[in-house]
């Protein structure tokens, strides 16, 4: 590239090499109403692939030119503007993949860290990075890092999922055939039923005054009086990570409780969230952030982008309601919110909320059950394990995120070091699942009755 990058921008715009198109609106939301840096990299979603097997390190770079060269979002950087950045999308950019070998007693988190948090060049790009770590003969680590502003959680799973099937693209012969015919994966990328930019575009112009006036109007009604969980915290402390585990039995007593009461495991685990809060802070008025996929089409299934936006669910816990009452409530609050959703930054600033300074500015609790699809790691000749990290920071006190695992489901709890310790997230963690124990095999007790 050019000593001064602006003059290399102009030759790839004149020469047709790159387009500019404006920020998309959940991209806004980062640059006009996040209190965290665009930057900063608590804006990175990352994670790592263990591989075990005979694998290269051209084989891998190959594989991930190929899946740049399906994603647009993976050719972006953005460009200063008058009032707000302008994206950047080149039509072609070279894969660049990172390669170190592990010294012995080198610690690999700290080296994966490094990677994760390493700023990125949001001008001249690119804004995500991909390293190849060798531990031994026949074992590496892939750790990949994005940018919020090019990727979401769902775009994970398909990055992940498209490197395996550019991975199956480079074989050859015999390997080819038994990757394809055998074992049943993908051989080919095809263009992607709508890129970043076009989904964009339409989402921009479904916008209609009217419409935004409805659930402007709704949201002011909702978020009324609404209060944080917590204030004044300090967040300049980092997120801290603790996984735990609800067993089969009592995941599948959850599910069985959501059926019988007509409503979704989401609304049924959310309200046990709520009423946990409830008992371990003494509120009853209790607001969380969740997080939406906004990916209702088809088309943009397979479309690597931020698409994600963030709803808030608040539910008042009355003790003297039982539980299907409340899960009744919440369940019919929860559908309300969803049919209301909107792009937070235009949700803000209509209801009036100020951008604080390293914190969300309605909630500071999150709680997501995480539905996008992790795929499968699945190559020929070669075992592997997908794994998610964080980089340690956010603009919330404290995270409940819920997946599938087998036949039980995991929570990964964040929590604000300095805040809460880990003696009260194992707390937390007991009464959560003794509220969902007791919401299964009592559902008929009083709220409050069940023992911290």
């Amino acid at each position: 590239m050019m000593s001064d990058p602006r003059a290399q921008f102009k030759l790839w715009l004149e020469s047709g090499e790159a387009r500019l198109q404006p920020v998309t609106l959940p991209q806004r939301e980062l640059w006009e109403n996040s209190p965290i840096p665009v930057p900063h990299p608590a804006n990175h979603i990352c994670g790592l692939i263990e591989i075990r097997g005979p694998l290269t390190h051209e084989q891998c770079e190959a594989a991930l030119q190929r899946v740049i060269d399906r994603h647009e979002a993976l050719r972006t950087s953005f460009l200063p503007g008058k009032e707000r950045p302008l994206q950047m999308i080149r039509t072609a950019v070279e894969a660049v993949l990172g390669y170190r070998e592990l010294a012995p007693g080198e610690d690999l988190e700290a080296v994966m860290q490094e990677t994760y948090r390493r700023p990125f060049d949001m001008l001249q790009g690119p804004v995500h990075r991909v390293e190849m770590i060798r531990r031994g003969v026949n074992d590496h680590v892939l750790a990949f890092a994005f940018h919020h502003a090019i990727a979401d959680g769902w775009s994970l799973g398909v990055f992940v999922q498209d490197l395996c099937t550019a991975y199956v693209m480079g074989l050859s012969g015999l390997k080819k055939a038994v990757a394809v015919g055998m074992m049943g994966l993908k051989n080919s990328l095809p263009p992607v039923g709508q890129t970043y930019s076009e989904w964009a575009a339409a989402e921009r112009a479904s916008w209609q005054p009217a419409d935004v006036a409805r659930r402007t109007g709704f949201w002011k009604s909702h978020l009324a009086g609404s209060t944080r969980i917590w204030d004044g915290t300090d967040t300049s402390q980092p997120l801290e990570r603790w996984v735990s585990a609800i067993p089969a039995d009592l995941a599948r007593g959850g599910k069985a409780l959501a059926v019988s009461h007509g409503t979704t495991l989401f609304s049924t685990l959310l309200a046990v969230f709520q009423l946990t809060l409830s008992k371990w802070t003494g509120k009853t008025d209790i607001l969380v952030g969740t997080p939406v996929a906004n990916r209702n089409k088809d088309s943009v299934r397979e479309t690597m982008g931020y698409f994600a936006g963030v709803v808030p669910i608040r539910g008042q816990v009355d003790p003297s309601r039982d539980f299907p009452d409340h899960l009744k409530k919440v369940a019919e609050t929860t559908l309300d919110c969803f049919a209301n959703a909107m792009p937070f930054a235009e949700l803000a600033a209509a209801i009036g909320e100020p951008c604080l300074p390293g914190r969300h500015s309605i909630f500071d609790v999150r709680f997501a059950l995480q539905n996008h699809p992790v795929p499968d790691v699945t190559l020929p000749r070669i075992s592997s394990k997908l794994r998610m990290r964080s980089t340690g920071t956010a603009r919330f006190d404290l995270g409940c995120e819920i997946t599938a695992d087998g036949e039980g489901l995991e929570i990964v709890w964040l929590f604000r070091r300095g805040l809460l310790s880990l003696a009260d997230i194992r707390d937390l963690d007991h009464l959560y699942q003794s509220s969902l124990a007791d919401a299964c095999h009592a559902p008929a007790s009083n709220l409050m009755t069940a023992s911290r």
